[in-house]
């Protein structure tokens, strides 16, 4: 790889078994993900598959009209592009970097010829796969029964888990893309957490101060959705 990037930063590269890693290793491809950056849209037929590695990825359903909404984030402890070993080629949602970073690639020829070997990395893949399902559904009924305080601490919460920091780069406007909301009502929903002396926001960055504060003031959403993955994936995934 041409910049100097540890692969096994990523959850799932990192529980490979050693035959499977030795295969892996040549395709491998460090990958600069900047924050914007439409990895697939949709109905694209995928090139590559992706495991980020210091970035954090959104799954987004864009309506007719342009308005779009996230369904599930992708950071370091899975992969971007499921239905490629699914047998879809394709998907109707669309992948946007949420978060820039670094990420390994994979191309779609390697990942399906892996996976149909049957063996434990087909295993592995499906697991991941089970938990984004679970995600994509708790999603949908966060949105639909939740308050938007209750869905942008569960938004920040799960992208901290996926960066393994203290600190986010993400303007009120993305959020509110990502959320399905305007701007102001983002804005409204920060002021709450930030009087509260849960994070601090300033310039596109946000600061979580208090994060027990933060999983406190969340719905059930946000620990369901860590559950399910501690359940579903190698420890070393939930840590």
């Amino acid at each position: 790889m041409a910049i100097n990037l540890d692969p096994k930063k990523n959850d799932l590269l990192a529980v490979l078994p050693d035959a499977e890693w030795k295969r892996w290793q040549p395709h491998l491809e460090a990958f600069e993900m900047p924050l914007g950056q439409v990895l697939y849209d949709s109905g694209s037929t995928l090139g590559y598959v992706y495991f980020p590695i210091t970035s954090v990825v959104s799954l987004l359903y864009v309506m007719e009209s342009g308005a779009s909404a996230e369904i599930a984030v992708v950071g370091n402890e899975g992969m971007v592009g499921v239905s490629l070993f699914l047998g879809g080629e394709s998907t109707p949602s669309r992948a946007v970097v949420r978060s820039a970073g670094m990420g390994i690639r994979l191309k779609a020829q390697v990942m399906k010829t892996e996976f149909n070997r049957a063996g434990p990395t087909m295993h592995l893949l499906l697991r991941y796969t089970q938990a984004l399902i679970s995600q994509i559904a708790q999603t949908a009924a966060c949105n639909r029964h939740h308050t938007l305080d209750q869905q942008l601490c569960r938004f920040l919460l799960l992208s901290l888990d996926r960066r393994q920091a203290s600190e986010l780069r993400m303007t009120q406007e993305l959020i509110g893309n990502m959320l399905g909301v305007r701007r102001e009502s983002v804005t409204e929903a920060a002021l709450k957490l930030r009087d509260a002396g849960l994070v601090r926001y300033a310039r596109g960055r946000i600061q979580v101060l208090n994060r027990q504060g933060l999983e406190e003031r969340s719905c059930e959403c946000y620990g369901v959705l860590r559950k399910e993955c501690e359940r579903l994936l190698p420890n070393r995934l939930a840590a």
